[in-house]
């Protein structure tokens, strides 16, 4: 029969077990539609994410694991590539737009809320969107924050439109638990992100990050190598010089290549030149082709493990190009706002009304 002493001490040792959050609940599968044919070949399968609000931003983790983002302080998040999505709205953010979201598993995300003084925050989850933390509230009553991105769990970086001829930008080194601030000089009058799709700002590699502006008299890439320690700007021919034409998006499939694109976001019945290409790593631009649907394009990507392949969405439909933007083929004729790819067997597109298409190559 054990001692008093040892029983006490089994005791201890019981209650210091390790705390395990709660697990999120799985949602109940959902019959979904048939499969869509696209008029140039690719399978669509329209999902139900669980919400109406609008979606306007996506972070593909892997071929099952993917958030989006929206309005009414909206997320969303599937772990089976997309079969069933449990969503939610963060507590005390019923009145945000969350226009940004960076996830990097089925547990650990981060949301921005794009808007002018307090509305622009930053949260972070790590158990799967149960709970969510403040890591930054923004104080500048001008400053609007547009889009954010990490290079590693560790090292991020989100950028504001500019305020008095400089853009406020935030950089952490430790996984958002602190934030640094800091100022880009040298804005244009009126120049900043457009916080369409959360694809404004991005990363490459390990140190190297390219924003995209619009907006203001000139649109341009700016380009850091070294985490926002320095800057360069490159002038691009992309429509521009007015309050709602330029950039909205960016990506890179390479060092040295890359594509842009835009348009005019207050007419999405017009075409303009709003497709930009780099083969030198975004010292000089060259307009490519126009997508299949008129108006601003809103969201670009490039489709991992395909050698050219770039999807392009906006308010009036989706097009996807075979050759790195010079020629394009039609996708959808639904209105989308962002899209992000796992690799051409696994690629999403949202917008309106909760709408998430899952896209097969």
């Amino acid at each position: 029969m054990p001692s008093l002493r040892t029983g006490l001490a089994l005791l201890v040792l019981g209650s210091c077990s390790p705390y395990k959050p709660p697990e999120p609940p799985k949602p109940t599968p959902v019959p979904l539609p048939p499969p869509r044919l696209s008029p140039s070949g690719p399978k669509l399968q329209d999902l139900v994410s669980g919400t109406t609000s609008r979606l306007q931003a996506v972070s593909v983790v892997d071929p099952k694991v993917v958030w989006a983002s929206g309005t009414g302080g909206t997320f969303v998040v599937t772990t089976d590539g997309g079969l069933t999505w449990r969503s939610g709205v963060v507590a005390a953010a019923e009145n945000l737009e969350f226009r940004d979201v960076h996830a990097f598993d089925a547990k650990n995300a981060f949301l921005l809320s794009s808007g002018n003084g307090t509305d622009s925050r930053i949260y972070r989850t790590d158990d799967g969107g149960l709970d969510w933390q403040i890591q930054f509230v923004n104080r500048d009553s001008a400053a609007f924050y547009d889009c954010f991105t990490f290079w590693d769990r560790r090292n991020g970086i989100a950028i504001s439109d500019n305020v008095g001829g400089r853009f406020p930008y935030l950089t952490t080194v430790d996984g958002g638990e602190t934030w640094q601030q800091h100022y880009l000089e040298g804005a244009t009058v009126g120049e900043g992100g457009f916080a369409a799709s959360g694809t404004c700002l991005i990363t490459l590699g390990k140190t190297a990050a390219y924003f995209a502006t619009g907006a203001g008299t000139e649109s341009r890439i700016f380009y850091t190598p070294d985490r926002g320690r320095s800057w360069q700007h490159f002038p691009s021919p992309i429509v521009q010089g007015t309050r709602s034409t330029g950039h909205t998006s960016i990506d890179f499939r390479t060092e040295r290549n890359g594509i842009a694109g835009g348009g005019d976001i207050a007419k999405n019945d017009i075409w303009t030149d709003n497709v930009v290409r780099t083969g030198d790593g975004g010292r000089s631009w060259t307009l490519g082709t126009r997508p299949t649907f008129p108006g601003p394009i809103y969201g670009m990507v490039y489709v991992p493990r395909t050698p050219l392949s770039v999807v392009a969405v906006g308010p009036r439909g989706a097009s996807w190009s075979p050759d790195d933007g010079m020629t394009w083929q039609p996708l959808d004729s639904l209105s989308y706002w962002s899209v992000g790819f796992a690799g051409p067997e696994a690629g999403w597109l949202v917008g309106p009304g909760g709408r998430i298409t899952k896209v097969t190559f």
